[in-house]
């Protein structure tokens, strides 16, 4: 079966979905994205991914391209005609198509908007939990608007392109003051000495992660203390215990950064104790 995408009001074959020439995503990275996973045939975390939606348009004053409940409406056909069970649907959102030009378009251009969805095999992960990956640190070189989840992502794309000509799968951006943010595509957590989850704070230089928020959740559930602080490279890489997370992973374990094991080289106890509980606490919305 061919995979279906929906584009500005049409549900059309995916390998015919197509923007305008001038959509400002295309012209400018004028735009917002969401991904959300999609497991045992539900939405997780729905209602917090398209709150996050909401507020990255706001911040960027674009407007909805429709209501959020149509827009929920096209999210679950867009994953029922995909006959997604397991795997993810992408949404993004930009300003419009118009006339090539710095300055907003004139009030009324119309938000282009693309829904695609796919199939994943829980098997790969299973695996990339087992085994764990690896990560590099690169210096921070993004904007200072990373609060937003826009799809302006060239810097993410070459940091993850270094750690892969490296034999890695995940960058990990570290500040001037030689802190951790965040990863290229995902957040970053450490187990300190003391047992307890940290992670940066999410008010300034790093996205707020759904995955991440619902983890909090988890944590308070299971009676895991977490504490949002910044932290070292260097302390990263001496830690207990280091795992990222992202909507369509949950959290993967991170064994080696910079060519060094982290802990014993082997995925740690607390990401599998996450991720085990999560499902069952997240929020799950039926397709």
């Amino acid at each position: 079966m061919s995979r279906i995408a929906y584009v500005n009001g049409a549900y059309v074959p995916h390998s015919d979905a197509m923007v305008h020439v001038e959509d400002r995503g295309y012209q400018f990275a004028d735009g917002v994205y969401e991904v959300c996973e999609i497991r045992h045939g539900v939405i997780v975390d729905l209602t917090r991914h398209l709150d996050r939606l909401g507020r990255s348009l706001g911040e960027l004053r674009i407007d909805w391209p429709m209501s959020r409940a149509a827009l929920t409406q096209v999210i679950r056909r867009v994953a029922r005609l995909n006959r997604v069970t397991n795997g993810m649907f992408y949404l993004q959102v930009t300003r419009g198509v118009a006339k090539r030009d710095h300055v907003f378009p004139k009030a009324g251009t119309r938000p282009s908007i693309v829904v695609t969805a796919k199939s994943t095999d829980p098997k790969i992960i299973a695996a990339k939990n087992a085994k764990g990956l690896k990560a590099i640190t690169v210096a921070e070189n993004r904007w200072e608007r990373v609060d937003i989840k826009s799809v302006g992502l060239l810097p993410n794309a070459m940091a993850r392109q270094a750690a892969k000509e490296k034999g890695a799968q995940e960058a990990i951006y570290v500040d001037r003051d030689g802190n951790v943010t965040e990863g290229a595509a995902t957040n970053v957590w450490m187990v300190d000495a003391d047992g307890a989850l940290v992670t940066r704070p999410a008010e300034t230089g790093i996205l707020r992660g759904i995955t991440r928020t619902t983890l909090q959740d988890v944590a308070a559930r299971l009676g895991i203390e977490i504490r949002e602080r910044k932290f070292s490279a260097e302390e990263m890489k001496a830690s207990r215990e280091v795992f990222i997370t992202a909507a369509t992973s949950i959290c993967f374990p991170i064994v080696e950064i910079d060519g060094q094991a982290v802990g014993n080289g082997h995925p740690g106890s607390m990401s599998q104790k996450i991720r085990e509980a999560f499902f069952d606490i997240a929020e799950k919305t039926s397709i």
